[in-house]
């Protein structure tokens, strides 16, 4: 391949996924400005692909193109770095349908620079104080197990961060997610796609940003919700009335959670979640 985009420099990455939640996911870090618009790729059902270093942007659709076709990742590591003429300078991490792993760091990137693999992650970076940065991103990941991969992604680049991350410094950061159906409406495959573009703490701030990312698109199970018995739809009524919402109910109800981005989380007033009482009684 021809010369591609410009150079990534001082990044470390984790590309992993989650088979029971069917979720695959890119987190990332780096003395780059809006790194998130470079390394991360993914899709579900198919892998995630982090293509840094020297990086050659053609690697990620491409990538996810041999996925698609049945291409474990190591696969298509070969494939793609066979046929760079730049490899050398490439480093690439990608995880397959299947949660096999591959990591790629080619014999130009500036030191410190190297990668792990296991079973559902492909960890990786360069220009690092040193390989610690990669052995914490695999052994938050592995100490994480359980939880959303969201959340474990940043605990992932926290740990990173705290073990001397880029020797460069810090400048962006990104998060993306994938799952089938699993985004806005469930009509997108997105279920995060957070970046911090130019920041002092980019890790940091990716966490804040995916604390508000929860509070406005998470999931409380139906379960939990509360039922909306006489006093509460009178507590309701109160609540809204106070802040210039009346009307019916129903309606009501359904301007404020949308006034504050929370429709995701309603669904009628015979049962509310509780993150959006929460919410509303903190008005």
């Amino acid at each position: 391949m021809a010369r591609a985009g410009s150079p990534v420099v001082a990044t470390y990455s984790i590309a992993a996924c989650d088979l029971d939640a069917g979720q695959w996911g890119v987190a990332t870090q780096s003395k780059f400005l809006a790194v998130g618009s470079v390394v991360p790729w993914a899709e579900p059902g198919v892998g995630a692909i982090a293509t840094q270093a020297y990086a050659n942007p053609r690697y990620g659709p491409d990538g996810l193109a041999l996925l698609r076709g049945g291409s474990s990742a190591q696969e298509v590591v070969d494939r793609l770095t066979a046929a760079d003429a730049e490899r050398d300078q490439r480093q690439l991490g990608v995880v397959d349908g299947r949660g096999g792993s591959a990591s790629f760091t080619g014999g130009e990137c500036m030191d410190w620079a190297g990668g792990l693999t296991g079973p559902c992650f492909a960890a990786q970076g360069n220009i690092l104080v040193g390989a610690e940065t990669v052995a914490a991103l695999a052994t938050a990941f592995g100490a994480t197990a359980g939880r959303p991969l969201a959340e474990r992604l940043l605990e992932c680049l926290a740990a990173a961060q705290a073990a001397g991350g880029d020797r460069r410094g810090q400048q962006s950061a990104a998060l993306l997610v994938v799952e089938r159906e699993g985004g806005y409406g469930r009509l997108s495959d997105i279920l995060v796609d957070l970046r911090v573009d130019d920041h002092e703490r980019p890790v940091a701030e990716l966490a804040r940003l995916n604390g508000l990312h929860s509070l406005l698109f998470g999931r409380t199970p139906r379960e939990a919700w509360v039922e909306v018995d006489d006093a509460l739809r009178a507590e309701l009524v109160q609540r809204l009335q106070a802040l210039g919402y009346d009307g019916l109910l129903e309606r009501a109800f359904g301007d404020w959670a949308g006034t504050e981005n929370l429709e995701e989380r309603v669904d009628g007033v015979e049962r509310v979640d509780p993150v959006v009482l929460a919410e509303l009684r903190a008005r």
